[in-house]
């Protein structure tokens, strides 16, 4: 029985990986569960200097889960490679770099510093607002999409995913766009824009109003746009978003994913991706499937 995916020409011993922000850079999780499991470990967002993140509270529960405006929050990219990448290269497992940016330039020094560095993929996460274009999302317009890529693409040393947002009317539009841009593969979905109100103080729950909704509730809309985007385009998928067991995972694969990466769920149960893997392993052999590979898209009408 085979759990091997190749994403990108980077093969991974099986389809699990952790979804940015989520899990720090892994450190904090492992003594809860063994890295070395995971087919890769995806790292919180890494920018070019040092990010304070938003004012508190930036985190507050929601029906079926959660909310959060940490703003990015990260020590830099010198720290991270002298510090989060040794780490990592301790366990058995990929290791995927989330990178983000404020502008173009910030996001190619990133991914320039990392050129070298002993890490397998860079996942570019164009979620950030793009302040030199009045505050557009790279990640809500397609030419700004495919224009980010192409510039990270001429530094990028490893496979480019772009991580996508949400947050737009046609997620398949978006996927092509970095797809014309030369992604690797694509990422999806980061989280939706949401807001909660305190009743009783008649207050934002979040200082910063909005924050994106993340876990349970958003699963379906990710399986939708996963499968959306798979019918759009050519290169790999990784699907996230609220998959928090076995089923919604091979739910993700079905509907076209090559892989998926598991987020809020680590914050309950920060052993639930081995869980993952082994209720995969579980499901290929109680439905005498030999190949991960065979699921991917086998969604039937």
């Amino acid at each position: 029985m085979n759990m091997k995916v190749n994403i990108a020409g980077v093969e991974w011993k099986n389809p699990v990986t952790v979804a940015s922000g989520t899990f720090g850079s892994g450190a904090e999780f492992a003594e809860f569960m063994d890295l070395g499991r995971l087919g890769a470990v995806t790292t919180k967002g890494v920018s070019n200097v040092p990010w304070q993140g938003n004012p508190t509270p930036r985190v507050a529960e929601v029906y079926g889960g959660m909310m959060n405006a940490i703003g990015l929050q990260n020590p830099g990219i010198d720290l991270f490679c002298e510090r989060d990448i040794p780490f990592l290269r301790q366990f058995d497992t990929k290791i995927i770099v989330n990178v983000c940016g404020k502008s173009e330039e910030d996001y190619c020094e990133v991914v320039q510093r990392l050129a070298n560095e002993d890490v397998d993929m860079l996942e570019i996460n164009i979620s950030c607002p793009n302040v030199k274009e009045g505050g557009i999302a790279f990640g809500q317009d397609p030419r700004a999409a495919e224009g980010i890529t192409r510039a990270v693409k001429k530094y990028a040393k490893q496979p480019v995913i772009m991580k996508l947002s949400p947050n737009v009317t046609d997620i398949a539009g978006m996927a092509k766009a970095v797809e014309a841009g030369g992604a690797d593969a694509v990422s999806l979905i980061n989280t939706l824009t949401g807001m909660k109100i305190d009743i009783h103080r008649r207050t934002f729950a979040l200082a910063n109003r909005t924050g994106g909704v993340s876990g349970p509730a958003v699963h379906p809309i990710a399986v939708r746009m996963v499968y959306e985007t798979a019918q759009a385009v050519k290169i790999p998928i990784i699907g996230m978003g609220g998959i928090a067991s076995a089923e919604d995972a091979i739910e993700m694969i079905l509907a076209g994913a090559s892989a998926v990466s598991v987020g809020t769920a680590n914050f309950h149960d920060p052993a639930v991706t081995t869980k993952i893997v082994d209720g995969i392993e579980r499901y290929l052999e109680e439905n005498h499937i030999e190949d991960i590979r065979e699921l991917v898209g086998a969604v039937r009408d």
